[in-house]
């Protein structure tokens, strides 16, 4: 039988309590771990987060298992520079989330980038927002 807790607040015994307004609208809501460095972008693990897809070297768009409630929601990364297994950064590289490629409730594109797009060993994506 499915059931449902209604709760304002969550109270730990020793840790005091929170406001669930805090877990409902504080938690991330997708995130994502790609190897980009393997031919095609894979995932290491994930949550909310059904597929990859490869839209060029260095640009990867995680597909979400549950929408988001608008394209409002606000995203975050970080990635390693190289393909090796050892943070190398040169200046120039970065890691964002690509506005060129419509943002929609389903899907964002994440970027690599060092005077050009790179595919990336360890990316790292995440979202917050309100699902749907």
């Amino acid at each position: 039988m499915a059931g449902k807790i209604i709760a304002d607040q969550i109270e730990h015994s020793t840790a005091g309590s929170l406001d669930t307004q805090y877990v409902v609208n504080g938690s991330a809501k997708a995130w994502v771990n790609i190897n980009g460095s393997s031919g095609t972008p894979t995932s290491r693990d994930s949550l909310n987060v059904s597929s990859i897809t490869d839209n060029s070297t260095g640009r990867y768009a995680p597909v979400l298992t549950s929408a988001m409630g608008n394209t409002n929601y606000s995203l975050c990364g970080v990635a390693n520079a190289n393909t090796g297994d050892t943070f190398n950064a040169p200046a120039d590289f970065v890691m964002g989330i690509n506005n060129v490629v419509a943002t929609t409730t389903s899907t964002f594109e994440m970027t690599t980038y060092s005077s050009g797009y790179v595919d990336s060993k360890y990316c790292f994506g995440h979202v917050f927002g309100d699902l749907a």
